[in-house]
């Protein structure tokens, strides 16, 4: 019987902790949560979000390649959606448990986002 320490597992578990840093990501995440509610377009994402187009666009090519999103061409428009509905139960999920640990994690000095404390980052302001 195979033990948590095995090569395979601790495989797994970096897929794993790779899967959730797409979604760690605070632009990543905030284009998920607007899709959740419907399809939108590149543009209306930019200006739902206020951010530049560049990081828009780039987020949608990392979420769409590990399978977070989906894109269909409509003429000359492609609509973004989530591609599996089980995202929706995730970030609820989270949402859940973030509300019960709140307070731990606003005062975490350990997790941090791109070398920044993730109270102290402005992603709006790149």
């Amino acid at each position: 019987m195979a033990t948590r320490e095995t090569a395979p597992a601790r495989g797994l578990d970096a897929v794993t902790a790779r899967f959730f840093s797409g979604l760690a990501d605070p632009t990543r995440l905030s284009i998920v949560e607007l899709l959740l509610e419907r399809p939108r377009t590149v543009g209306e994402i930019v200006a739902t979000l206020g951010l530049r187009q560049a990081r828009v666009s780039n987020a949608l090519t990392c979420l769409k390649w590990c399978g977070y999103v989906e894109a269909r061409r409509e003429g000359r428009y492609v609509w973004y959606g989530v591609a599996d509905p089980r995202i929706r139960a995730l970030v609820d999920l989270a949402h859940t448990i973030m509300a019960d640990h709140a307070a731990a994690l606003a005062s975490c000095t350990r997790l941090t986002a791109e070398g920044a404390p993730l109270l102290q980052r402005r992603d709006d302001a790149v």
